[in-house]
This record gives C-alpha cells, sequence and structure tokens, in this order.
C-alpha cells in the first residue's frame, strides 16, 4: 500500500511537471516574462541531475567529477561538426548526437575501471581529479580544441527544412523537453529493470550483493557508463545550443550544483531529482538575476544610512554558491531524505520510531516445529 502511495505521489507530479512545461513557452509569451533563455540551461540540468542520480542514488557511487562528462559530450558534437575540427570528416547534428552518447558512456567506463575497488572518500578524490583532467587537456591540446579560443560554430539540429538558430529558442525549449522525456524513460525502464536492483542492492551492502551472485565490477562500470551517457546527451545539446565551446564552461561547480539537485530532490527518486533540478536551475538562472535590481532598489527606498549602500551593492550572481551552500546545511539539518525520496531511502535515513508495533512475522523461532 505504500509503495502504490509513493507511485501515484511520484505520478502526479511527474504530470503537473509535464502539462507546465508543455504550456510554459505560450506562459511566457503571454505574461512577457522573457525567460525562455534561462529555461533551456534548466532543462539541460535536469538531464544532467537524471544521469548522475544513476551513478549517486541507484549505484551509491559518489562522483565528483560529472562535469567532465559535460565536457566530453559538448566537444565530441563539436568535433564531429565544427569547421574548426581538426576530424578529416564531418557529421550533421543528429548522428553526433548519437555519437556524443556513446563517447560519454566509453569514458565513463575509463574513469570506472580503476576506480572499482574504491569506496566512500577515495573514490570521491579519484571522479574529483578526473573531473579537473577532462577540461585541462582540452585547454592544453589547442592543436585539436583551439585551446581558450574555443570551437565556434558549432553543427545545429535541422527539423525538416528547418536549421534551429541560437535565437529560435522555443523550438530549442520542446526539442530539449523531447530528450528529457526520452531520458527518463530510459532511467524510470532501468530502475524497474535486473540491473537497477543490482544497482540497489550494490549500494546497500557491496558484500551481501557480490554473495548473491552480482558480478560487481560489471554493474559498476554499467553504472558510471550510463550515467555519464546521459551527461554526454546534454553536453551535446548545450554545445549546439550555444554554438560556441571552450574549456571554462565545465568547472566544478558544475559538478558541485548537479549534485546538489540529485540531494535537494531526492536521492534515488526520478522524480523528486527532476523537481530538485529545475527548483535550483530557476534560483540559479532566473532569482538570482532578478531578486539583485530588486534588492538594490529597497535599498534606496529605505534609505538607511548603514544598511542602504550595503544592500545597494549586493550582487547575489556573486554568492550563488554561498547560497547553495546554505540551502544544503538547511535541508540537511531540516529534510536530509531530500523533498521528494523514495521509500526505500527515506526509510534508511530516517530512524525508527520505537513506540511503532512490530510488524507480525511469518518465520519461526530457531528449534520450533511446525504443527499440523
Amino acid at each position: 500500500m505504500a509503495h502504490f502511495g509513493e507511485n501515484r505521489r511520484n505520478g502526479i507530479v511527474f504530470l503537473v511537471f509535464l502539462a507546465l512545461a508543455l504550456v510554459y513557452p505560450a506562459l511566457d509569451q503571454t505574461f512577457s516574462w522573457q525567460r525562455m533563455g534561462s529555461m533551456n540551461p534548466i532543462l539541460i540540468y535536469v538531464i544532467l541531475a537524471l544521469g548522475l542520480n544513476i551513478v549517486v542514488g541507484y549505484a551509491g557511487l559518489l562522483d565528483l567529477g560529472y562535469a567532465a562528462f559535460f565536457a566530453i559530450g559538448g566537444y565530441t558534437v563539436a568535433f564531429l561538426t565544427a569547421p574548426q575540427s581538426p576530424l578529416p570528416f564531418r557529421t550533421d547534428f543528429w548522428p553526433a548526437l548519437g555519437i556524443s552518447w556513446c563517447v560519454a558512456a566509453i569514458f565513463g567506463v575509463i574513469l570506472g575501471a580503476p576506480t572499482l575497488r574504491l569506496r566512500g572518500d577515495y573514490l570521491a578524490i579519484v571522479t574529483l581529479a578526473f573531473g579537473e583532467i577532462v577540461p585541462r587537456a582540452f585547454l592544453n591540446l589547442e592543436k585539436w580544441s583551439n585551446g581558450a579560443k574555443g570551437m565556434n560554430p558549432i553543427g545545429r539540429p535541422h527539423l525538416g527544412e528547418k536549421e534551429l538558430l541560437a535565437s529560435d529558442q522555443v523550438q530549442w525549449y520542446y526539442l530539449i523537453l523531447a530528450v528529457m522525456l526520452v531520458s527518463v524513460f530510459l532511467i524510470v525502464r532501468l530502475h524497474g529493470s535486473r540491473l537497477g536492483r543490482a544497482w540497489m542492492a550494490m549500494r546497500e551492502d557491496e558484500s551481501a550483493a557480490a554473495s548473491m551472485g552480482i558480478d560487481l565490477v560489471k554493474t559498476k562500470l554499467l553504472a558510471f557508463a550510463l550515467g555519464a551517457s546521459f551527461s554526454g546527451f546534454a553536453g551535446s545539446m548545450y554545445a549546439s545550443m550555444l554554438q560556441f565551446i571552450d574549456p571554462f564552461q565545465f568547472d566544478f561547480s558544475i559538478s558541485v550544483i548537479v549534485l546538489s539537485m540529485v540531494i535537494l530532490g531526492g536521492i534515488g527518486n526520478v522524480w523528486g531529482v527532476i523537481v530538485g533540478a529545475v527548483v535550483m536551475g530557476i534560483f540559479n538562472f532566473i532569482v538570482t538575476d532578478a531578486a539583485t535590481p530588486w534588492i538594490r532598489s529597497f535599498g534606496s527606498l529605505i534609505n538607511v544610512p548603514v544598511v542602504s549602500p550595503w544592500l545597494q551593492g549586493v550582487d547575489l550572481s556573486s554568492a550563488k554558491l554561498l547560497m547553495f551552500g546554505l540551502v544544503l546545511v538547511l535541508l540537511m539539518a531540516i529534510r536530509p531524505q531530500g523533498l521528494f525520496p523514495s521509500m526505500q531511502r527515506r526509510s534508511e535515513l530516517l530512524e525508527p520510531d520505537p513506540a511503532a508495533p512490530v510488524p507480525p512475522t511469518t518465520m519461526q523461532p530457531v528449534g520450533a516445529t511446525r504443527t499440523h
């Protein structure tokens, strides 16, 4: 019954999100919000969070270098479509999108292979190092990646006879939304599959999972590969939408922000991760930019000698990571399981009530005999 209630709640959350997502461009135009340019990156971050949830939420592997796969996906589509590419051939955007998915998955295996025996802090250090190495590699391989100058232009998708430009924000929005929905479908299917159950068993106890016949090597590598592949999806869409890519777009803060989205929404729950990514994305791309002039105007209005000059100099865009940190500290203190945690994850983090009745069991005590 509890599982049915969780599925019903998750279904309602997703349907509400999908309805709002489908009608948002019309609402944006009707009310003159002019936020379409911010919503597209938010949806890309949703895809990133969904992929990281496979590694962190399902398999229980802490990955602090997730931005590396984001960069790999972006540079893959750039190498395959940009005129500045060192490759002797070019492709259209759609084949490059699929290839970026595969290339990111391959690099996920490359990262996962040397970390098979690592857990906890040691795994976090290795993934952090990988996340720092990849952007620096693209920066230093100037002959191939054009270094700090970046690569421009990058191939754009064609929808029929129309080629999407950076200014076609509504068309980009629905394209990214479609890719996100495909990602949600695939990840939900993975969660209910035998592989998904193996990930969760490995997350709970690797030794017990191995004793039950689960191949830990294969299971870990598949977690890294599939989690990285969705980041490759997001990177290719991001690079093509901006028509520019350079190594400075993929710093460590991206990994932190995406991990924060997963934790905020609810580790292990696809629908909670979507909500967490949207909430933090709105805060990152919309609230900080919109709230800064309001705070400065309020400082001018109250005209208090000490407070007004400080409020007029506020710039929330430079304090995003500080505010993310404060939000996470409060969340871990108030609701450590996240906004919409999975039922299993919530039961792990919440202590059982000692006054609660013990459920009946069909197991008999040792030595008992069954009577007929």
